[in-house]
C-alpha cells in the first residue's frame, strides 16, 4: 500500500457506492444511528436528493413506489429499532409486489451487539422471512462488495427487497477507498425462453378453443408491454390482468377482459374456469388472483396451464403447469412478438365476448346518495391525460377505482398487491417527485388516508403536486362489509370519527375542499389540478353503500345495535 492511498470513512464509502450505482433519490426519516451518512449526503446534495419523510412507513412506501417506477432499487434509510419496525410494512409490500428495494437500517455499535443495547434488534431474524436478503456490514472495507451484491439481489430473478444493517461505529471506520462500476441494465442476466418452449406454446395455441392470457408480476418494461400487446393483437387473444397489475395492458384495448382480483367479475371468473388454455405470464398465481385458489384445481389444473416466471422457484409452487418457462418478461414478450400470426383465429367470438363482459361491468348500478363514486371515478378516467399515475392503498373504496378507471399502460397504476392500507399517498408523492410532469392522483379511504396522511407535509415541503381524493364514509369499509356478511347487525370496531379533513389538509399547506354532490366534482377537480401545491378533495359518502353492488339497510343495522 503506497502513501498516496486514500482512506475514507465507511459512511463516505457507502454514499460513494450508492452514487456509483446511479442512485439519485433517497427516502428517509433521519436517525442518530446513521448521522455519519447524513453528513456525507450533505456534500453530494446536488447529486442525490434526500426526501425527508414524517414516518418510516411513508419513507419505505415511497422507496417501494420509486422502485416500481424505475425498475431499479428504491433506496430507504431508517434508524434502528422503532424506525426499522415502522418501515417493515414497505418491505412487506416490496416482497409481495416483487419490487426492487434496498433498506439501510441503523444499528448499535459493534461492541454493543447481542447485549440488547438501546433499540437493538437482530435484523436477520426480524426481516428474514420478508426480505430477499438481510445482512449486516461488519467491516467498512466490504461496503462496495455488499452494496453491489444488494443491487444484484434486488433486481435479479423475482425482484424484491434487501435489508442492510449499518453498525454505527462501522460508519466512521477508516478504510482504503474502492470504486465499483455500476450495475447497468445491459449487465443483467439474460433469461431467454428456449426455442422449443416457444414452439410448444405455439402448438398449444393451435389446439386451443378458449385461450386466455393472464398477466402479472414484476420486472415488466414499456418495451415488454408493447411486445406483448403486439402478440395479443396478432393472435386476437383475450387478456386478463392479475390483482393490481391492470397497467400491464391498455384497459381500453378490445382484447382486454378485466382484472383477476378482489371483487372479480363473476363472468370473468367463469371465463377463466372455462378456458382450455391459460398462458400466465409473470404472476405468482397467488390467492387473490386465483379467487382463493378456486379458479384452478390444485396441484394440477384441469385446464392446460403455461406458466412463465422469472423465478424458477415460483414454477410449480402451487400449480403444476403443463408447460413451465423460466424467463424474463422482456425476453419472453420479445420471443412472442416474433411469432407469425395464425392463419385464422377460432376464438374471435370468445375474445369479443370477454371484452364485452368487461365493458358491461363498467356500467355502474344506480347510485345511492349525493355522491356517485362510480361517476366520479369515470370522470377522473375521462379527464386525466394518457401518462397520469393513479395510486391507492386498501379498502372497499378501491373496488370503484379498479372497476371504473381504465389504466392506459405500464406504470400508470401504483397499488399494493399486499393489500396494505396507507400506501396510496406516499406512492403518489414518490411518483410526483420522480416525474413532476405526470399527474399523480391518489384515491384513499378515510381510514387509509390517516395511516400516512402526515406525508402531506412531505408533499408540500418538496413541491409534489399530488391530488388526493379522500372517500370518507366514517368507517373501515372492507371490514364492515365482512362483518355484515358474517355477523349482520353486530357492528363493533369499524366505526370512525374522522377529523375535518379539509382543515387538516389546509393546516399542512395543501389546497383542499369538500365536494358534497357528484355534479360539483368536475369543477373541484379542475381547481385541484390547477393548484400550485398538493390538493385534497373530500367526498363524504353514504356508509351503507359498501361496494358498487352491496347496499345495506342502514336503519335495520342501527336498530340491531
Amino acid at each position: 500500500m503506497t502513501l498516496e492511498t486514500e482512506f475514507l470513512t465507511g459512511a463516505r464509502l457507502l454514499v460513494d457506492s450508492l452514487r456509483t450505482q446511479l442512485t439519485d433519490t433517497i427516502f428517509t426519516v433521519p436517525g442518530e444511528s446513521f448521522l455519519a451518512v447524513l453528513d456525507v449526503l450533505y456534500d453530494v446534495r446536488d447529486e442525490i436528493r434526500l426526501i425527508v419523510c414524517r414516518h418510516e412507513s411513508g419513507a419505505a412506501n415511497m422507496a417501494e413506489a420509486h422502485g416500481k417506477l424505475t425498475n431499479r432499487p428504491g433506496i430507504c434509510f431508517v434508524t434502528r429499532g422503532p424506525g426499522a419496525s415502522n418501515a417493515c410494512i414497505g418491505v412487506h409490500t416490496a416482497r409481495q409486489d416483487s419490487t426492487p428495494m434496498i433498506v439501510f437500517v441503523g444499528q448499535v455499535s459493534r461492541d454493543a451487539l447481542e447485549r440488547e443495547a438501546w433499540q437493538e434488534i437482530d435484523y436477520r431474524q426480524m426481516y428474514g422471512h420478508v426480505a430477499k436478503w438481510v445482512t449486516q456490514i461488519e467491516s467498512a472495507a466490504r461496503i462496495p462488495e455488499i452494496v453491489s451484491r444488494a443491487f444484484h439481489v434486488a433486481t435479479s430473478g423475482r425482484p424484491g427487497p434487501v435489508v442492510i444493517a449499518l453498525p454505527e461505529d462501522m460508519l466512521v471506520e477508516l478504510v482504503p477507498a474502492e470504486n465499483v462500476p455500476p450495475l447497468l441494465p445491459s449487465q443483467s442476466i439474460a433469461m431467454e425462453p428456449a426455442r422449443a418452449q416457444i414452439d410448444e406454446l405455439r402448438t398449444l395455441l393451435d389446439e386451443a378453443q378458449r385461450p386466455v392470457v393472464l398477466l402479472g408480476g414484476g420486472a415488466w418494461t414499456p418495451a415488454a408491454c408493447a411486445d406483448l400487446q403486439a402478440f395479443v393483437t396478432r393472435f386476437h387473444l383475450p387478456v386478463v390482468c392479475a390483482f393490481r397489475r391492470q397497467d400491464l395492458f391498455d384497459n381500453r384495448d378490445p382484447h382486454y377482459a378485466g382484472e383477476a382480483g378482489l371483487g372479480m367479475d363473476p363472468a370473468l371468473a367463469e371465463r377463466l374456469r372455462a378456458a382450455d388454455l391459460v398462458v400466465a405470464i409473470g404472476p405468482r398465481l397467488g390467492e387473490t388472483s386465483t379467487h382463493g385458489y378456486e379458479l384452478f384445481s390444485v396441484p394440477v389444473p384441469a385446464t392446460k396451464l403455461v406458466h412463465v416466471h422469472r423465478d424458477a422457484a415460483e414454477l410449480g409452487r402451487v400449480y403444476r403447469p403443463h408447460l413451465a418457462i423460466n424467463a424474463g418478461m422482456a425476453e419472453f414478450a420479445q420471443a412472442l412478438s416474433r411469432l407469425p400470426a395464425p392463419a385464422h383465429s377460432r376464438w374471435s367470438d370468445w375474445t369479443r365476448a370477454a371484452h364485452a363482459d368487461y365493458e358491461a361491468r363498467r356500467t355502474p348500478p344506480a347510485s345511492k346518495g349525493a355522491i356517485d363514486l362510480a361517476a366520479i371515478v369515470a370522470h377522473v378516467d375521462e379527464t386525466l391525460p394518457e401518462n397520469a399515475i393513479v395510486s391507492n392503498g386498501a379498502g372497499n373504496y378501491t373496488l370503484w377505482v379498479q372497476r371504473f378507471f381504465r389504466y392506459r399502460g405500464w406504470r400508470t397504476q401504483l397499488a399494493p398487491t399486499s393489500g396494505a392500507m396507507g400506501y396510496g399517498l406516499p406512492a403518489a408523492i414518490a411518483a410526483a417527485l420522480h416525474e413532476p410532469t405526470r399527474p399523480a392522483v391518489c384515491f384513499a379511504g378515510d381510514g387509509c388516508f390517516l395511516m400516512t396522511g402526515q406525508e402531506l407535509a412531505t408533499a408540500v415541503q418538496y413541491g409534489a403536486r399530488v391530488i388526493v381524493i379522500v372517500v370518507d364514509n366514517g368507517m373501515y369499509g372492507s371490514i364492515r362489509m365482512h362483518q355484515h356478511r358474517h355477523y349482520p347487525g353486530r357492528v363493533i370496531g369499524t366505526e370512525l370519527k374522522s377529523p375535518d379533513f379539509v382543515g387538516l389538509a389546509r393546516a399542512y399547506g395543501a389546497y383542499a375542499e369538500q365536494v358534497e354532490r357528484t355534479e360539483d366534482f368536475p369543477s373541484a377537480f379542475e381547481r385541484a389540478r390547477a393548484a400550485r401545491t398538493a390538493s385534497v378533495l373530500v367526498l363524504p359518502t353514504e356508509p351503507h353503500v359498501l361496494t358498487p353492488n352491496l347496499v345495506i339497510d342502514a336503519g335495520a343495522e342501527a336498530n340491531a345495535r
